[in-house]
């Protein structure tokens, strides 16, 4: 009983979570403000290492040069790899419906609602891993090492 009352809770919580989802609309908002906050970081960074590695005008120009081609590099491979990607990603779903429809051939209805409520409570728990982990929203940043008198 506890076990049939905890699959409908979390089928709750997850139906709720899916809803909360960010109209399209807002999603251009959300990217702009994204961007706004990564170059911000980027100059951050930039003036941090600036800092600790005493760069002058120059170095800082040439660096800064190298981010925006390393940039541009970056984007241009995610652009290319982009149909195979999607390709991939079809290919994905595709099977997860197909892993789908068997079990739903094998399980009682009760078992596949309880696989179904399962399967998104482990979705749920490895996206707050994730979140938790600093790989989606911000990227944890560890302090510079530079070698100054107490590193040898």
């Amino acid at each position: 009983m506890k076990k049939l009352v905890l699959a409908v809770a979390l089928v709750g919580m997850g139906s709720l979570a899916m809803a909360q989802q960010t109209p399209p609309q807002d999603k251009e908002g959300r990217r702009a403000e994204m961007h706004q906050k990564f170059q911000e970081k980027e100059r951050e960074h930039l003036d941090k290492m600036q800092k600790d590695l005493n760069l002058n005008q120059s170095q800082v120009a040439q660096i800064k040069a190298l981010h925006e081609k390393r940039k541009a590099e970056m984007k241009a491979d995610f652009d290319k790899n982009k149909d195979r990607r999607q390709a991939r990603m079809q290919e994905m779903k595709a099977k997860r419906e197909r892993m789908d429809a068997d079990m739903k051939q094998i399980l009682t209805p009760q078992q596949y609602d309880k696989w179904q409520a399962d399967r998104k409570a482990k979705m749920e728990q490895r996206k707050m891993a994730m979140k938790d982990k600093g790989m989606k929203g911000g990227k944890m940043h560890r302090p510079m090492k530079t070698a100054g008198p107490d590193r040898n």
